[in-house]
Formats: structure tokens, C-alpha cells, sequence
């Protein structure tokens, strides 16, 4: 923010303050002269409006909710089986507090109206009362500690160890972007080291040619998952701290630099599904980064398509290993078995 904005913010707290001091100073005033009667009656006005602003509050709560609702995430069924208990966590949370929100604000405008200064009412004082203190910490102690509980327990599961059967899949962060990579045939992802990180020289990830796992490793642009198979997602950042945000399958992970961090989920809806479900024909999964890390943070986004297992499959035959592209001269003389391979990794 600039000077002239921090001036014009501190003027305009400057004259909230004194138009407040000045109505409570004519207040002070009007009761001073025994306006006691212009005083109840404004009491008596400010008390209707307490309750007026209680039900159109209400009223504009609900109207809002079932007008934007469908706009929401809240809206549209959650893409993943931790996605699913994530939704049904919140709905937990939104009952508990909304009941205590709407008993709370109800109570609070009507006990303005109810008990509005009259003549003949005075003022009664009840500074402290054990079992009420003890009932309103003790009650929402124990439903915040069970809310925490429920969020311990699936936290645990979505970073758990993932099923034998998921197929690992590498994020990588940078700024501004993502970078996907498969494991091939070997089903092993190759060595990484951030000093060979080179993409002038096709090594955007820093794969370790001499690793010969590295040879097979896919490095797609977009991030394919195959509907009801478990995948684990290994996460890693190249500069700062991301964060891979995942909103329609309700997940979330940081992508910290050096420290690799992990993740898996099942897809339940193919793409192409929730194109149906949502009514958009356009509608594409998305990854977002959730933490703010830098002035391009708005346009970290990548595509992710959710498909069966043979559309998988042949979009998995159409990619070519990065090996490949960062050296074609290598990889076009290679035999198919590893061993040739190491023999001309060595030979470089």
C-alpha cells in the first residue's frame, strides 16, 4: 500500500471516531437535561431495529445460501474416496456451528429487544456463576476436541502409506508451474538431483541419466488418473513453497523444497462424468496451488484428466520417455534391455 492510502485509511478511522464520540457525548447531554423520555424512545427504536436486522439478517443468510450454493465446491460431489470423508467432516462441522451460530444470534437481538431500557426496569447484576462457566467451556472443549479427532484421523490416512496397488505419479512445483512425472515400465521413478536440473538441455526435473530407471520415465504435460485405482502422489518444489491444491477431490498438500512430501487418493469420477454431473461440457479437473508464492501465484494451474484404464493406457503409449528427447543419440542406438543401456550410459 501506498502513503496516500495508509492517510486516507487513518482519516477515515479518524472521523468514525469522532462522529461516535460526538452521538454518545449528545446522549450524555440529552439525559444531563432529563430527555429521559427522547432517550427510551430512541432505545425503544434502536431495540425494534435489533429485531428487524435479526429476521432480514436470517432471511438474507438462507436467500444467499440457495442461490450461490450450486456455485460452490459444496455444489458438486467430491472426485475422491478421502474426498468423500472430507465432505462429510465438514457437513459435521457446519451443523454443530451453525446451530450454535443461529441459537446464539437469535438470543443475542431478541435479549436487545426483549430487555430494552424501560422506566420501571432496573438494572441487574450477574457477574459469575460457576456451573455456567464450567458448562460453556467444558461443552465445546469436547466437540472441538472430537471435530480435531475426526481431522487427525483422515489426515492420517490421506498421507498414510498408500495401497500396494496405486500407481505413483511425481509433482513437482515451480514457479509458475507444475511438472508430472510417470514411472515406465519399471514401474520405478530414476534419481533426481537439483544440480542437473537443466531445461535448455530437456532435464527441467534434474534426472540423473546415469540412473538407468531414468530412461523410461514419462514427462507429460498434463497429470492423468485412472478412475477407482488408488494413486500416490509424490510432491516435491524446485524454489519456494507450494502447495498442490486439489479442490474438487477435497485434498491438499505443501510442495517443499528438499523435503519431499506424499500424498494418495482414489479418483471415483472420470472427467468425462462430471461433465455430465456439473452440466459444463468444458469442465476440466483442476491443480492449483494454494499457497501464495509469488507475483505469477494466480496462474499456477494444471489440466488433470480422471479416465478408465484403457483410456490410460493408450494415452500412456503416446507419450515418449524424457530420456529420449534429452539425448536422442543415446536413446536411438539403445537396446531394449537394461543392461545395453547401462553399457551406454557408462560409454558417454
Amino acid at each position: 500500500m501506498t502513503w496516500t492510502e495508509y492517510f486516507v485509511i487513518i482519516i477515515v478511522a479518524l472521523i468514525f471516531i469522532v462522529v461516535f464520540q460526538i452521538a454518545k457525548a449528545s446522549e450524555y447531554v440529552s439525559v444531563l437535561k432529563g430527555e429521559k423520555k427522547a432517550f427510551q424512545q430512541n432505545n425503544r427504536i434502536n431495540a425494534f431495529l435489533m429485531l428487524v436486522f435479526l429476521v432480514l439478517g436470517l432471511a438474507a443468510a438462507w436467500w444467499c445460501n440457495s442461490l450461490l450454493y450450486d456455485k460452490t465446491l459444496l455444489g458438486v460431489p467430491a472426485a475422491s474416496d478421502h474426498g468423500e470423508e472430507i465432505d462429510n467432516m465438514m457437513w459435521i462441522t457446519l451443523y454443530i456451528t451453525g446451530f450454535v451460530f443461529v441459537i446464539t444470534q437469535v438470543l443475542l437481538f431478541w435479549f436487545a429487544y426483549r430487555y430494552q431500557t424501560t422506566e420501571t426496569r432496573k438494572v441487574h447484576y450477574y457477574p459469575h456463576n460457576n456451573k455456567l462457566e464450567l458448562l460453556w467451556t467444558v461443552v465445546p472443549a469436547i466437540a472441538l476436541t472430537v471435530l480435531v479427532a475426526f481431522g487427525l484421523y483422515y489426515w492420517y490416512r490421506i498421507t498414510g502409506e498408500a495401497p500396494k496397488e496405486a500407481m505413483e505419479v511425481e509433482v513437482t512445483g515451480h514457479q509458475f508451474g507444475w511438472e508430472y512425472r510417470y514411472p515406465g515400465k519399471d514401474s520405478i521413478l530414476g534419481r533426481q538431483n537439483y544440480k542437473l536440473v537443466d531445461a535448455a538441455k530437456q532435464n527441467p526435473l534434474g534426472q540423473d541419466w546415469a540412473d538407468v530407471a531414468n530412461h523410461d520415465d514419462l514427462h507429460p504435460s498434463e497429470l492423468h488418473l485412472v478412475v477407482n485405482r488408488p494413486v500416490k502422489l509424490i510432491i516435491r518444489s524446485q524454489d519456494v513453497i507450494h502447495d498442490v491444491g486439489l479442490p474438487h477431490f477435497r485434498l491438499k498438500m505443501d510442495a517443499v523444497p528438499g523435503i519431499p512430501t506424499t500424498m494418495w487418493f482414489t479418483p471415483k469420477i472420470t472427467t468425462a462424468e462430471m461433465r455430465k454431473i456439473t452440466g459444463n461440457e468444458n469442465f476440466v479437473y483442476e491443480i492449483a496451488c494454494d499457497q501464495m508464492c509469488g507475483n505469477g501465484h494466480y496462474s499456477m494451474k494444471g489440466i488433470i484428466v480422471v479416465e478408465t484404464q484403457e483410456e490410460f493406457d493408450k494415452w500412456m503409449a503416446e507419450q515418449k520417455p524424457q530420456y529420449n528427447l534429452a539425448k536422442p543419440e543415446v536413446a536411438s542406438k539403445a537396446a531394449p534391455g537394461a543392461e545395453n543401456n547401462k553399457d551406454l550410459v557408462l560409454a558417454q
